[in-house]
């Protein structure tokens, strides 16, 4: 599934996108560089996209679930009706 594949994506490389941001800063401890990485702008955006990945992911997947009962619901309605007509 594709929209799968693009929330996994996000979500495996946020780490790197943390640590490619942090580097960018330059001489300063890890915890200040992940605090101004984690306040700015753009982590907002990359964790907003990743999220909605994600919601788009579960939203397809639960679309994909329905169809699948509804097939299993009109061949169980099916096989009732041909085994009511064979009596």
């Amino acid at each position: 599934m594709d929209k799968e594949a693009a929330a996994n994506v996000l979500e495996e490389t946020k780490t790197a996108f943390l640590a490619k941001r942090k580097a960018e800063l330059g001489d300063v401890t890890d915890a200040h560089a992940e605090r101004v990485v984690k306040a700015s702008l753009d982590w907002l955006d990359y964790i907003t996209s990743m999220c909605n990945a994600r919601q788009a992911a579960n939203h397809a997947r639960v679309r994909v679930e329905v169809i699948r009962m509804r097939f299993w619901e009109y061949n169980s309605h099916e096989a009732n009706r041909r085994k009511e007509m064979g009596m």
